[in-house]
């Protein structure tokens, strides 16, 4: 496994691998891995001939007060993980090869990112289409594997890849979960043990509706009643939103099927976690 800090040895590389005949196979992240992660790169381990991981905090996706700062780091943890995922190459550049002095060109996705995290967090999902169409370009994957934890930040970049014809496969990846539903998140190193249990909150609220939905329920208000009830029976829990959308347009919906998206985003002390589901999955 080695490492690469240069953009430019990084594009070397993957040109020779093309040359060769091998396919790439990329896992963006900002690090501090996880479970959820190690699932992703094990993914990427069977669909590509070199892996290739990456690891770069990106200062373009934090808002004014968010955590770019604070948000956790750990190489060495992460190269620990890589290896025994069986990654190739680590991808680590420098905000200053990244973002070099006189940058001024972003990547924009109109519709897709004006609701959820994109109405909490504006001008957070310009930050991500911009600095993944770079790894794209830099990295030069023939697939690239993305956690559906971030449902949103899913369908954007699919979107992102489908109108600027860019040759790469996106595969969505399931959410993984502790034992008792917390869906993972390098966030969660932010929680104490009692907000740590206050965040299961998220995942009973998607299992009862989950639940509803199976006996019959199909109003979304009656629904989001239930969601919003279990959530803020927490007194840790502060409700951001709770939105029920089409699972391929985002769009508004009335009257849930199993296509119906339910995406959370609560925060728990200060911590905001997202979490989702589509009703209809197992």
């Amino acid at each position: 496994m080695q490492t690469v800090e240069s953009v430019a040895d990084m594009q070397n590389l993957s040109r020779a691998a093309h040359r060769s005949g091998r396919t790439i196979a990329l896992v963006p992240t900002m690090g501090y891995l996880h479970d959820g992660h190690a699932s992703l790169l094990r993914g990427g381990r069977r669909r590509g001939d070199l892996l290739v991981l990456s690891i770069f905090v990106n200062p373009t996706q934090f808002g004014v007060g968010e955590d770019f700062e604070s948000y956790p780091r750990d190489l060495a943890r992460d190269r620990a993980v890589a290896e025994s995922a069986g990654v190739d190459v680590i991808f680590a550049p420098r905000a200053g090869d990244m973002y070099p002095a006189g940058f001024q060109t972003y990547v924009d996705v109109e519709r897709l990112t004006l609701p959820l995290c994109g109405a909490s967090r504006p001008g957070h999902f310009r930050g991500v289409t911009t600095v993944v169409s770079k790894l794209l370009n830099i990295v030069q994957p023939d697939v690239a594997l993305f956690g559906a934890k971030d449902y949103q930040q899913l369908a954007v970049i699919r979107r992102m890849v489908a109108d600027l014809n860019m040759p790469v496969e996106v595969v969505g990846m399931p959410i993984v979960r502790e034992a008792d539903g917390l869906a993972l998140s390098s966030r969660n190193a932010y929680l104490s043990p009692e907000q740590r249990q206050a965040a299961l909150c998220l995942s009973h609220s998607l299992r009862t509706a989950k639940e509803l939905y199976k006996a019959g329920e199909r109003t979304v208000a009656t629904l989001r009643e239930q969601v919003t009830t279990t959530i803020a029976a927490e007194a840790s829990a502060t409700i951001d939103y709770i939105e029920f959308r089409h699972g391929d347009s985002l769009e508004e919906v009335a009257v849930a099927n199993g296509h119906t998206l339910i995406a959370l985003a609560v925060k728990i002390g200060t911590t905001r976690l997202i979490d989702n589901c589509l009703l209809g999955e197992e």
